[in-house]
């Protein structure tokens, strides 16, 4: 981070996956940063992660999410970049002790999309439908809802996804709907699923920026902070932590302000659809954090707990 301190230099860098959607998003980050501070210079410094380069197995299978961001957050600690931006749902509950997520910007449409070229709407979807689906949440939540579904894994980038549906191989893929949009794909979704259907996981749609705890960039950082989506996001965020979830565990996480308040609603389900254990709860945005270790209490004695303990022990 020398060149950070060094007056002479202002100049950030902003360490990001390489897939389209990442560098849309650190893209889109460093025009907010020049916007605000038109004397700073700010540069993308791409990487391929672990999560990029294994593309024939489930994530589940290969480790989860923080596939995505520990190649990041090594290029932070070893001065390569002082910045890393990230889709928050694949951020780990837990971060690397001196590193902290300065910033969240307003949240885009946290819903899941249905995709299909023939067939208009989730509902319509014949028994023995395949759907495809990178997610163990989604997994549970679409055999749940429809146990005749035959769910298919689907990794790979948005085109690589895209490609398959096209090409007749599935009948439907479940993507989140803020990265096609962000992509400028929103007219390939069919359906936005209904959260009663398909609960969003936790951080979905919101962007985040990553760095160590320095003052002077916790300062740059300061004005992209959206204080409504931080207070959902530290809700979400605290349920995941008080489940331990990993990467085996089917968990859905989704906060909004109701009336004043903020709404929180957990779910946490078996990959083959039963059982789910779902809740949700009321508490003022200030104790958003507090709210979150309540309703991961809540479930986890309605049955969650037992249920995670055996998806950890079959994971290892």
């Amino acid at each position: 981070m020398g060149a950070w301190h060094n007056a002479a230099m202002q100049h950030l860098r902003i360490a990001t996956r390489r897939s389209t959607l990442a560098l849309w998003q650190a893209e889109h980050v460093a025009g907010l940063l020049r916007t605000h501070q038109p004397d700073l210079e700010v540069s993308l410094v791409p990487i391929v992660t672990t999560g990029d380069r294994i593309q024939d197995r489930p994530l589940a299978a290969v480790g989860g999410k923080g596939l995505f961001i520990k190649e990041l957050e090594v290029a932070i600690a070893e001065g390569r970049a002082e910045l890393a931006v990230h889709s928050m749902k694949d951020v780990p509950a837990e971060l690397p002790a001196g590193f902290l997520i300065a910033a969240v910007l307003p949240r885009a449409d946290p819903r899941d999309a249905f995709l299909s070229r023939r067939h208009a709407a989730f509902a319509a979807l014949p028994p023995g439908a395949r759907v495809g689906t990178s997610s163990l949440r989604r997994e549970s939540m679409l055999r749940a809802a429809r146990p005749d579904l035959d769910v298919v894994p689907l990794r790979g980038n948005v085109d690589t996804r895209l490609r398959k549906l096209d090409d007749g191989d599935l009948d439907a893929i479940i993507l989140a709907s803020a990265g096609l949009i962000r992509l400028g794909l929103g007219s390939r979704i069919t359906e936005f699923l209904d959260p009663r259907i398909s609960l969003p996981a936790v951080g979905q749609g919101i962007v985040g920026i990553e760095c160590r705890d320095d003052s002077m960039l916790r300062a740059v950082l300061a004005p992209l902070d959206d204080g409504p989506t931080r207070e959902c996001l530290t809700a979400e965020r605290a349920l995941s932590a008080a489940l331990e979830a990993g990467c085996s565990s089917p968990i859905a996480g989704y906060a909004r302000h109701v009336a004043g308040m903020l709404e929180l609603e957990g779910l946490v389900g078996a990959p083959q659809g039963s059982p789910v254990y779902r809740d949700r709860m009321q508490g003022p945005p200030g104790e958003a954090a507090a709210l979150g270790r309540r309703l991961g209490g809540r479930l986890l004695a309605a049955g969650a707990g037992a249920l995670l303990a055996t998806l950890r022990k079959q994971a290892h």
